[in-house]
């Protein structure tokens, strides 16, 4: 099945923190039916993230902090069980998400592993998000980790077995956290 897509009118509403277009398009199907659409598209860029774990002790590293998308969606406090996260700005995939390991974390990761890229919300956000996992122990801590400049990130290591049981009792609500610890679950790197 293929489309034809003539834009009508592509508009930028806001450009302050990311842009957020509006686009209007005449969509042809296969059968030649015209349907027209007005969308409101977020451009926020395109993201990495990575999941630490340690197979020997059954650990890994995840960060918490406050999120106002979840707070105004009743999230009570705002703040965010999720994996290590950043926008790529201008760098490659796995050169952001080893800085990002660093400022959030604290570990400087070696051999990181790329395990897919995904589109988290294609309804409406532009962004595709490259994840990876690595393997990480305490000669790899460099510094607390906890962000840089307005960032507020609590480093959270814990057992393998109590983040999935957090992702089963909804303390865990990211997705990228729970498609992350559910690969690991599945791959038997963690057995």
């Amino acid at each position: 099945m293929s489309f034809n897509i003539e834009i009508i009118k592509d508009e930028i509403l806001s450009d302050n923190y990311f842009i957020l277009r509006n686009i209007t398009y005449n969509l042809t199907r296969n059968s030649g039916e015209v349907i027209r659409h007005k969308r409101e598209v977020y451009d926020r860029g395109n993201g990495a993230t990575i999941l630490l774990y340690n197979p020997q002790q059954q650990t890994v590293v995840l960060v918490r902090q406050f999120r106002v998308a979840t707070w105004v969606n009743g999230n009570a406090d705002g703040r965010l069980i999720e994996t290590c996260a950043g926008l790529l700005d201008d760098d490659e995939p796995e050169d952001c998400i080893r800085k990002e390991a660093v400022e959030e974390t604290g570990y400087q990761v070696r051999d990181v592993r790329k395990v897919f890229e995904l589109y988290m919300s294609p309804g409406g956000v532009t962004e595709l998000v490259h994840f990876f996992i690595a393997e990480y122990d305490d000669s790899l801590r460099t510094t607390v980790g906890g962000g840089v400049e307005d960032e507020d990130i609590d480093v959270l290591e814990m057992p393998f077995s109590q983040a999935l049981a957090k992702v089963k009792s909804g303390e865990i609500r990211d997705g990228k956290a729970v498609i992350l610890l559910q690969y690991l679950q599945t791959t038997g790197l963690m057995d």
